[in-house]
């Protein structure tokens, strides 16, 4: 799976978590960025991606992501695998 495809489908679950479709998620989105995204909504977000794209990320991977990019970053990693 290319990032472009990643990137994507990763934007089809972010419109999804946060019932919004205007949202276009780049590699420089953070949680500043999407109104709605709290605590809460991250661990639903992070939920949503392992299930959607069959992946599971480890504690320390959800903790240090700073942006969108950092997280399909670790994606493209476990896609890879």
């Amino acid at each position: 799976m290319t990032r472009n495809e990643i990137n994507e489908k990763l934007n089809e679950v972010f419109q999804d978590v946060f019932d919004d479709d205007s949202i276009t998620v780049t590699d420089s989105t953070t949680a500043k960025d999407i109104e709605d995204w709290d605590s809460l909504a991250h661990l639903t977000l992070v939920g949503s991606i392992e299930e959607e794209f069959g992946i599971k990320f480890t504690l320390g991977e959800i903790n240090s992501f700073k942006n969108v990019g950092e997280m399909m970053d670790s994606m493209e990693k476990h896609l890879s695998k």
